[in-house]
């Protein structure tokens, strides 16, 4: 009877057990079905199959690292060989890793990082396939040519890899109003404008499509010259064109000081000829944040800070 009862316990105890594995097994592929849970990204450069809520991180791109800064998802490595925005400055640090240059990565430290997905945009398009081959690759760089509508793309896939859709869709509200705003302001002025990049001794202007043209086609700010070339380098041009088109506002990005030079761009355009304008007399020549419109455009901070400054300009 003994021997019975204890055979009876034991089978007993073999089924409990039996059970609580089986329990844990099914937890555990509960566990790693989630953890393998994709989206499929359509970038410039193809279609490619992300984690989502990635945790190893590298970002070549100042703008979604800002955006991913604002939405509180860490990163593991940026390009430090280079200058980091002011804004942005805690990247600089030891807390994360130097994945060298915006045009010369360091492939062995990205591997060594073992990346669960990389960000770049338009600087290292020619190396993807290189990267591709290390981590899932993502190109969400910004196209000029139709910028809000790319921005808005580039926010929604961040939004839906790292489920944060809902704080995204708030901000680009906020911006879209924001936007409705200048546009009002600029059609009340009545003011016409020109852009132009400052670097070094030489200057270039851009208009409508170009690499600063979301002043004209997203703000409505009108160009005072049609006729510029839409080109990511700008249209090269002398400080007598600037007379001779005698803008309304003069916008100013100073690239010196974006990469770390010395020159002042104030010293470069105000001049004896700029003088003569009506940007000038008006006090109406405005420099722009470089850190916002040259080193980190289409971000949430900055595409917000750039409304604030030409809402500022629109006095």
């Amino acid at each position: 009877m003994k021997k019975t009862w204890l055979i009876l316990m034991m089978s007993l105890l073999a089924l409990f057990i039996a059970a609580c594995g089986s329990e844990d097994e099914e937890t555990n592929a509960g566990e790693n079905t989630e953890s393998k849970e994709t989206v499929t990204v359509s970038h410039e450069l193809g279609e490619t199959e992300v984690p989502k809520n990635p945790e190893n991180i590298v970002v070549f791109d100042f703008g979604i690292l800002d955006t991913l800064d604002q939405i509180g998802v860490d990163v593991a490595g940026v390009p430090q060989s280079g200058t980091i925005p002011a804004y942005l400055e805690k990247y600089a640090s030891e807390d994360y890793e130097n994945i060298g240059s915006l045009k010369e990565p360091d492939f062995e430290k990205i591997a060594e990082i073992n990346p669960d997905i990389i960000i770049i945009s338009a600087r290292q398009a020619a190396l993807h396939d290189q990267l591709e081959e290390i981590a899932p690759t993502i190109h969400l760089g910004v196209d000029t040519t139709n910028y809000m509508e790319s921005f808005k793309q580039n926010m929604d896939i961040v939004g839906e890899i790292f489920g944060a859709q809902d704080e995204i869709d708030e901000e680009l509200t906020a911006i879209d109003e924001s936007i409705a705003a200048v546009n009002e302001k600029a059609t009340e002025s009545e003011k016409k404008a020109l852009i132009i990049l400052a670097n070094d001794d030489k200057i270039s202007a851009y208009g409508p499509n170009s690499r600063f043209g979301l002043i004209h086609d997203v703000f409505g700010i009108p160009p005072v010259d049609e006729s510029i070339e839409a080109s990511t380098h700008g249209m090269n041009v002398t400080f007598e064109y600037v007379t001779e088109k005698n803008p309304d506002l003069l916008y100013v990005v100073d690239r010196t000081a974006a990469v770390g030079g010395d020159t002042s761009a104030q010293q470069l355009v105000e001049n004896q000829l700029v003088e003569n304008t009506k940007a000038y007399e008006n006090d109406n020549i405005i420099y722009l944040n470089p850190d916002y419109w040259y080193l980190s455009g289409g971000g949430l901070t900055s595409v917000a800070e750039m409304i604030n400054e030409i809402d500022a300009s629109l006095k």
